[in-house]
This record gives structure tokens, sequence and C-alpha cells, in this order.
């Protein structure tokens, strides 16, 4: 049964480095744009721009392009999975994971909603819905209209989220965008667009294999924390033999896959810009082996929105913005201590080099700290 206690004890330090190398943030990997996704099980894109920026900081000579044309080819899927937000996946990650996350969708919409989902005429909802969603991609504001056509006097935000949560949807990219989606995008049924059926194996094992080799050595409650699925206990029971076992300082058992990186403690972390809402630092319960416990009020703000972070030796020292002032961009470095010179230099450095692929336009680039 899960829950032996296994001998060996992981540091914070230790699991700090085995979470960077799989994170691809101790050196620039080359990997292909679907292999980085693929193996990172998805990017966070409750925004357009984070999944370019994520995958600048972790690939050699990313390009915006290989990303966006791979969503236009429909090789990739933008749509609602872990925890109820939105994720980037491979479109094969998205067919074959999007089941596992009904019960979660269903109760995170019945949560949100409370008693207004009690008054949801649902199979009636949904099957207003997508035939609509079918036809051609549609913002939410076009498809809270044509709701309240046929549900006249409806509860339309309520209607609105339902659908959203309940139905298998993707957003739609567009060409000629900065970052692949427009602000407001469409949304269209995911089997439509990506041309296949859903799977509908609810075994959630295959994926706690992937989780390990992405976030690992991790609890069965830190997987729980950065999928949102519940419960998870018998999905790794099932694949324990596959698995190794450790223990960090608190006598936590650890999870992990016998052969993926555990990089000595030693080893160098270089500085490195994420973007918000990056996986690193919501994909454990315990989230301390990358985020101080004194950073981590620092790190959101009251409406929950996690902000843009930078690493230094491979944990959070700061936030930062972007600032375009007629033809400059400058990036601000909002650090929580005192950085020593050289890490300074170093910040600058990689800020110059990220501003350089954010805002190519700009004639002059400058990264700067705040006070």
């Amino acid at each position: 049964m899960l829950g032996r206690m296994p001998s060996d004890v992981l540091s914070q330090q230790a699991l700090n480095r085995a979470l960077l190398a799989r994170q691809l943030l101790l050196t620039r990997e080359k990997l292909t744009v679907p292999r980085a996704i693929e193996h990172l099980v998805g990017l966070q894109a409750q925004l357009a721009r984070p999944p370019y920026l994520a995958l600048w900081s972790r690939l050699q000579g990313f390009q915006r392009d290989s990303l966006t044309k791979l969503a236009l080819k429909r090789e990739l899927a933008r749509g609602t999975m872990m925890r109820g937000t939105l994720h980037l996946m491979t479109a094969k990650d998205y067919l074959r994971y999007r089941g596992l996350f009904v019960p979660l969708l269903t109760a995170a919409m019945r949560s949100v909603l409370k008693e207004r989902a009690t008054a949801l005429d649902l199979p009636a909802l949904l099957a207003t819905a997508k035939p609509f969603l079918e036809e051609q991609p549609r913002t939410f504001e076009e498809v809270r209209e044509h709701l309240l056509k046929h549900h006249v006097g409806g509860d339309e935000r309520a209607m609105g989220f339902a659908t959203r949560m309940l139905l298998p949807l993707v957003q739609v990219p567009e060409e000629g965008l900065e970052w692949g989606w427009p602000g407001n995008a469409g949304f269209t049924l995911a089997e439509s667009w990506l041309g296949e059926k859903l799977s509908t194996d609810d075994d959630a094992s295959p994926l706690v294999l992937r989780y390990l080799a992405a976030f690992g050595p991790a609890t069965v409650a830190d997987m729980q924390a950065w999928s949102g699925i519940k419960p998870l206990k018998d999905a790794f029971e099932k694949v324990r033999g596959k698995l190794v076992e450790f223990r960090d300082a608190k006598k936590r058992v650890l999870f992990d896959l016998p052969k993926t990186p555990r990089p000595p403690e030693d080893t160098p972390a270089p500085v490195r810009f994420l973007p918000d809402f990056d996986n690193l630092i919501l994909a454990h319960a315990d989230r301390t082996r990358v985020v101080p416990e004194e950073h981590r009020a620092l790190l959101s703000t009251k409406n929950l929105r996690v902000l843009n972070v930078f690493l230094v030796d491979g944990r959070t020292a700061g936030t930062w913005t972007t600032e375009r002032k007629k033809g400059a961009a400058t990036l601000v470095c909002n650090a929580f201590d005192a950085l020593k010179k050289p890490i300074r230099d170093a910040l600058v450095q990689e800020g110059e080099d990220l501003l350089r692929f954010s805002d190519p336009d700009a004639a002059k680039v400058a990264v700067t700290f705040a006070t």
C-alpha cells in the first residue's frame, strides 16, 4: 500500500534542482515545441502570451512563429484542463486527457454557481450551445446572446459559465497576431477542431507518470494540487511498481520515476524570467522547493493572478513587469531582497534578451530595478 516509509531523504535543495532539471530551467534544451509542451504536460495559458515566454526561457533558439504555426495547424490545443484553467496542450494530450477532468470541471461549475446551477436545465442548455459552437468559432459574448434567445429569462452568466466548463472546447488561433490568439478568442468544439474523438478512458495512472516526469519527486497531494483531480491515491497505487520512493524532511513520502533527473545539490542554476501563472509555481501543494514561504503571498494579487517572477539560484527572488514608452521597452525587476551585483548583471543580460524576444520592434531595451 502507499505510505510505506522509504529510507532515502531528499533535501529542499535536492528537490529544487530535480524540479528545475525537469522544467528545462537548468539549461535551455534543444527540443521541438511539441516535444517540450508534451514533456511539460502543457503550459498555463490563461492569457495568450505566457506560453511563448515560458518556452523562450526553456528552449534553445525558440521563435514565436514556431508555436503559432503549430496552433494554426491544429497540432496544439488551448482549452480548459488542470485546475479548471486554460492550458496549452498538444492536440494528442488534450484528446487523451480532457475526459479525466469532467468530474473536476462539473464540481467547479457547481461550486462557483452554487444555487444558480440548480436552476439550470443543463441537458437543454448544452443541447442549445453545442451545435452553435460546432458551426463556427464563437466568442462567449455571442454564446450568451444565443443562449438567451433560446432560454428567455435565463441567468446569462451562469449559462455561459456552465457551457464553458461542461463542453470540451478549444480557443481558436488566428493568423497575423502577435501572440497567436486575440484577447477575446472564439471557442469551438474540440472534436470538430481537432478532427478526432476525445478518449473515454478514465484511468488517471498514465497521467501520474507524466506528472512525475515533469514535476517529481512529489507527493500524491502535490499532483492533486497541480491537476485539481481528487483523490489520486488509487492511481498512484496502480503504477507503484514502476516508481521509486523517497521522503522529505517532514517524512512525507515522495514518488518518482527511476530514471528521471535528480542532479547534485550544488548544480548551478541560472537566473530565469517566468511568465504569470507559470506551472513551476503552481505544480505542488508544498511549493517551498521553489517558493520560500516568506515569498508566497508576494506572488499573487488579491484576484488570485499569479505574477511574473524571476528566479535566482532556482528560487523566486522577485516579480517583474514590462513597460513601453515610444520606441523603448523596459523590464522592471521588483526584488524581494537586496541583490548582489553579479546577480543584477545576470538579470540585466537575461532581461534584455527577453525584451528582444517579446518586443522585437523596440529601438531600445533596458532592465531596471525598482526601489
